[in-house]
């Protein structure tokens, strides 16, 4: 089943506004001027959605937010709803990215509801998942990984409306990679939960993008295995050049 390779970035907390449209403003150049075979994201903090939104404007390349509230509105202070980034522009958003589930104890649960509610306002939703180095080195990668999927990916899910980011928690911002085979072992492993969870049409054209150290060295190797459908980077989409570079491995 072909699936059309996603590169997005998640800017995370970084960048004042005039970065922010420099950044946007070159990497939305770049990717006019390559003509990639993916589709492109870039997710920065929500003090530059308007900004990059401007900065991206006539380029294909789309927006995205790093988190949203479960309510549409509401005595929320400090949070964001899902409409509120529908409103702004916003294309996607990502859930349960692993520094969340550590720095704000979001469970699976609470994913779950964000990632419903943020389909109903019309956004597309990335949902993370992962397993931390302890939990690797007990062979617990594929327990851990399925029960977040069973957990956290709401029935509303279709290949349509939801993206799953394989990001094992101990590649992230360290360095450290998965190898290939052992990215796609639980890639593989995902889509057949998915199966499960979603059935087998379904998790055959859902993506599952790997996250964990992605860069312009090792993008092009991990995105030609069979079920790593592109890359959710970090570090790397903050450099135009090197979130460029990871664009053109695009299979």
């Amino acid at each position: 089943m072909s699936r059309k390779t996603l590169i997005a970035g998640n800017w995370k907390m970084n960048g004042l506004l005039a970065d922010g449209a420099s950044l946007a403003k070159e990497i939305a150049s770049n990717v006019k001027a390559i003509k990639p075979n993916a589709e492109v994201l870039v997710c920065p903090p929500f003090t530059l959605l308007t900004t990059v939104k401007k900065a991206l404007r006539g380029s294909k390349v789309m927006l995205g937010a790093q988190d949203c509230h479960a309510e549409e509105k509401g005595a929320h202070t400090g949070d964001i709803s899902p409409y509120m980034l529908k409103d702004a522009g916003c294309d996607y958003v990502i859930l349960g990215h692993s520094e969340r589930r550590t720095d704000h104890k979001e469970t699976n649960a609470l994913v779950k509801a964000k990632a419903q509610a943020a389909i109903k306002a019309g956004l597309k939703v990335i949902i993370c998942i992962g397993e931390t180095l302890a939990e690797r080195e007990a062979g617990k990668a594929f327990e851990v990984t399925e029960k977040q999927i069973k957990g956290s990916v709401p029935s509303e899910a279709t290949a349509a409306n939801t993206v799953i980011a394989y990001e094992p928690v101990w590649a992230i911002g360290t360095g450290k990679t998965a190898t290939p085979d052992d990215a796609e072992a639980v890639h593989a492993h995902v889509r057949k939960v998915l199966v499960q969870k979603c059935g087998k049409g379904v998790a055959s054209r859902m993506r599952i993008l790997y996250g964990g150290s992605m860069k312009p060295a090792n993008a092009a190797e991990l995105i030609a295995k069979e079920n790593i459908d592109g890359g959710l980077i970090g570090g790397a989409s903050l450099k135009a050049a090197d979130f460029t570079a990871i664009i053109k491995t695009s299979k």
